[in-house]
């Protein structure tokens, strides 16, 4: 008999919940955006108060949609923008200060100073990532050091740090009365803070990035009951949380050693499953965690990060104005037969994997009088393909093993515009799932898991269910002149920051 499970996906632009059946249908969601902050070019912060009351809203909402009460749900969990990191104060549950965004570039200074330290690659050692302004030491470092009081609060306990996991289980579990400071592996993961290997926070590191190790939540597996959640869910278990990607990655059942899924959301992020033994990239990829459930071996992936994609489109709404809805931005691209030689590099903030180039910027290449907003509007969506093609090559090359097909997933999925011309470009087969939201399908998964819902990975994998097979058709000349005009592009993007 299929039971009911809960997730709350707390993602960039939005907070979502879900309601579905144990089998991966849903049946009932409730969505809010939340306000994207930018108080300096390359500064980006979101509020995670505001967060937290929208959180509460669409748990609300989609119970009352599906018609349940909590005690509907066999458990919840819980997946999240990663990187994003907040600071809060353990007495009343007052952030203070605005989460710094994963995205946000202001501590690339810190960066440098650490790199000219020659600790570049102790660090990757150690975690699997290069020192970037992308990972959240440093914005906890900036945090410390910038808002007043905060550093001494931190190393009293009397502050907490955490990703936007840690926050939200904080909050569900009780907040100031008892809410439980915790965070999960994977996005443990991502502070570059933990060492990958033992799974445990790093006393070394911690003193080159200056951390007081009080501040820091209890690492725990991905699929365990954390403890019981309060409010609208009163008595549900909380029991699974992964970092969005990684979700997704459960949520596409890529349980097996040369899996691969690409996640079309606000940025792309390509992984692939690599096993129980950490891979360190030679081509400028992440290892990270891929999940750890239970008490069983973790396992672990290559990562190739993609800073911009969705969110593009989002700009070309919100900034320019060419389109009133993200929508609306296939039927616009699909008003012109191809690109016309236009080729859009979203470096906003920089450009990440495999390239790592802090100093790049977006630029609009190869306009004529002949552009037109169509042209704009393909070259945006053909972006994220041109960069993912790039972060899938880097992979191969690692890996060491060529893959039969990329999953996909996320919003830009639902293109199919943009999935021919990713099967295109890479030339291999895209397979996009009946449902392309899976972040929180994967948290409902691992929360689903521990409570016994679901009695293996196998379980799990059974549900996935396939939607449309893209085959690839271009001829090779074509696609090596786009992939020869789109690094053209890049390169002229780079150095804009110095």
């Amino acid at each position: 008999m299929s039971k009911l499970l809960g997730a709350l996906d707390q993602g960039t632009t939005s907070t979502r919940f879900i309601v579905m059946r144990s089998h991966g249908g849903i049946i009932a969601q409730a969505q809010r955006e939340h306000r994207q902050i930018y108080p300096r070019p390359g500064w980006v912060e979101h509020d995670a108060a505001e967060i937290w009351r929208n959180a509460q809203a669409v748990i609300e909402a989609a119970l009352a949609e599906a018609n349940v009460s909590a005690r509907d749900l066999s458990a919840v969990g819980v997946t999240n923008q990663r990187e994003t990191t907040v600071l809060w104060d353990a007495a009343t549950g007052a952030p203070l200060h605005h989460a710094i965004v994963w995205m946000d570039t202001r501590t690339q200074a810190a960066v440098d100073r650490i790199a000219a330290q020659g600790l570049g690659d102790l660090a990757r050692a150690k975690t699997g990532l290069p020192l970037a302004s992308y990972f959240s030491a440093l914005k906890l470092g900036w945090l410390l050091d910038e808002v007043p009081g905060a550093r001494d609060k931190a190393a009293q306990g009397a502050a907490l740090f955490g990703t936007i996991d840690s926050w939200i289980i904080w909050n569900l579990t009780g907040g100031p009365g008892g809410g439980r400071h915790l965070i999960d592996a994977t996005n443990a993961s991502r502070t570059q803070l933990m060492n990958l290997e033992t799974l445990n926070w790093d006393e070394e590191l911690l003193r080159i990035f200056d951390i007081p190790a009080a501040c820091l939540p209890k690492i725990c597996s991905s699929s365990e009951v954390y403890g019981e959640c309060v409010g609208a869910l009163a008595g549900v278990p909380l029991a699974g949380a992964l970092g969005d990607q990684h979700a997704a990655l459960l949520g596409q059942a890529c349980v097996n050693v040369g899996d691969a899924k690409n996640t079309y959301g606000t940025g792309c992020f390509l992984l692939m499953n690599v096993g129980e033994t950490p891979r360190i990239s030679t081509k400028g990829l992440l290892t990270t965690l891929a999940y750890q459930l239970g008490d069983a071996k973790p396992c672990y992936a290559l990562e190739g990060s993609i800073a911009i994609a969705g969110a593009l489109v989002q700009w070309l709404r919100d900034n320019l104005g060419i389109i009133k809805e993200s929508r609306e931005i296939e039927a616009l691209a699909r008003s012109v037969p191809d690109n016309g030689d236009v080729y859009f590099v979203p470096a906003f903030s920089g450009l990440f994997a495999p390239r790592w180039r802090g100093d790049a910027r977006g630029i609009i290449a190869g306009l004529t009088r002949f552009s037109n907003k169509g042209h704009i509007a393909r070259a945006a969506l053909e972006a994220a393909a041109f960069q993912t093609r790039e972060v899938l090559a880097a992979m191969i090359a690692d890996a060491g093993v060529e893959i039969s097909a990329l999953k996909v997933d996320g919003g830009m999925a639902g293109s199919d515009l943009l999935m021919q011309f990713q099967a295109d470009l890479i030339n291999a087969p895209v397979v996009r799932p009946s449902q392309l939201e899976l972040t929180a399908v994967g948290a409902a998964y691992a929360a689903g898991l521990a409570v016994g819902v679901y009695k293996s990975l196998d379980d799990i994998a059974a549900h996935t269910r396939q939607s449309r097979r893209f085959t690839p058709h271009m001829p090779p000349q074509e696609r090596a002149r786009l992939i020869a005009s789109w690094e053209k592009a890049v390169e002229r993007s780079l150095g804009w920051a110095m």
